[in-house]
Parts: C-alpha cells; structure tokens; sequence
C-alpha cells in the first residue's frame, strides 16, 4: 500500500543522521517513513515510523517483531532502497535523511535517484546543504553572497537572475562545465532550465523556503 499524507514525509535512510536534524525534518514533514535499515536509527531514538519500506536486509531482527505490519517488504534487487520508498510515497514534498555521508555509493545513487524521479519535491538534506532536482522554473529570496551550486547530471542548459556568474549560453554536463559555489547578488534568485537533470545545492538555512516554493512547481514529463 502507498504511503499517503496529506503532510510532507520525513524519509530516513540508514547513512549520516543526527537527533536535532530529525527533529527539524519533523516540524515540517511529520509523517515518518524509514528505508530499511533506517528504521534501526528511529526505533533506537524512540521514534516508531509509519511506515518501513525495503527489501529489509538490514532491519534488526528485534525491531521486526515491533514493527508489525508496518514493514513494507520489497525484495527485488533492480533498485535502492531510497527508490523503492520513494515510488510508495504521495506527499505534497518529502524530506530525506540519513542517504548521504556512510558510504560514497549511496549518496551518489540517492543523487542520482532525485534525478530520475523528475520532482523538485523530494529535497535531500545532507551534512551541510540541501540538495535537490532543479524545476523548470525555481524562484527564491536569497541573503547577499548565499551559496548557490548546480551539479548536472546530464547534459543540461539554462538561465539565471541573481546570481554573481550568470549561466546563460553554458552548456553543463557532469564530464564537462558544473556550476560549483555560484552566489546570490541578494534579492531573487530565479533559475530556469530547458530539461531535467540539474540538481541544486543551497545552504541548510534555506529548507523552509525551498519547500515553500517546490510545492507550487511542476514536475518534469
């Protein structure tokens, strides 16, 4: 069964997590869903998810029992945890944790599943910065010299206001041209691209913000 909310989802990974970056997920997302083995973290926290989705190779035997019927068991290989969990939430946005940090392969998978998913909505919060995929059009209120980073990952093209290195005429691609530590002129900061692919890094200070302002984007088709 999907996880529904008419709220954001926190989705919590097994990687790289701290108490107060829950408990801040929380506040804005407060349903709880936990990819596998991340699911030891939150029952160790005394945090029951709603939801544990996987195929469950990593979720401690004593947590199964209490978990119940709420362990969501998916035992194909085809895909990560982070996808199976995110192809069973509809949420207005969601919120996830605890994929980057532990190991290397899984931040990049997780990256590269915020691509594929073609959402702005899904917004990764990682060690020192936010991460997400870049909408068609993005528009944000940003402080004077605030960070603005843009990894492709495709080949991908666009237009910037507000920004001290304009990226009109660039063509960006993850083998070529990124767009590492651009920053804000201060003021608006709007971002349009032709296509999907360009994934957006900003300091963590900007969550709320951000998640005010995915919400009224289209996603990619």
């Amino acid at each position: 069964m999907p996880v529904q909310s008419i709220q954001g989802v926190t989705l919590v990974g097994g990687g790289d997590l701290t108490r107060p970056d829950l408990e801040i997920a929380l506040s804005h997302a407060p349903t709880l869903v936990a990819a596998d083995g991340g699911a030891n973290i939150l029952m160790a926290w005394g945090h029951m998810p709603d939801r544990v989705i996987g195929d469950i190779d990593s979720l401690e035997t004593a947590w199964q029992s209490q978990l119940g019927n709420r362990i969501e068991r998916i035992a194909e290989q085809d895909s990560t945890d982070f996808d199976k969990c995110l192809s069973r939430i509809s949420a207005p946005f969601i919120l996830a944790l605890g994929f980057d940090g532990a190991r290397l392969d899984h931040t990049l998978a997780a990256m590269s599943a915020l691509t594929r998913r073609g959402s702005a909505r899904i917004i990764m919060k990682a060690a020192a910065d936010i991460c997400f995929l870049a909408p068609p059009v993005l528009e944000l209120d940003m402080a004077q010299d605030a960070r603005v980073s843009l990894f492709p990952m495709a080949p991908v093209a666009g237009r910037s206001e507000g920004l001290y290195w304009p990226i009109d005429g660039l063509q960006f691609a993850p083998h070529d041209v990124i767009g590492t530590s651009n920053r804000a002129t201060g003021g608006r900061v709007r971002l349009q691209f032709a296509r999907p692919g360009m994934l957006v890094l900003l300091e963590r200070a900007y969550l709320a913000p951000v998640i005010n302002a995915v919400q009224s984007v289209p996603d990619w088709r």
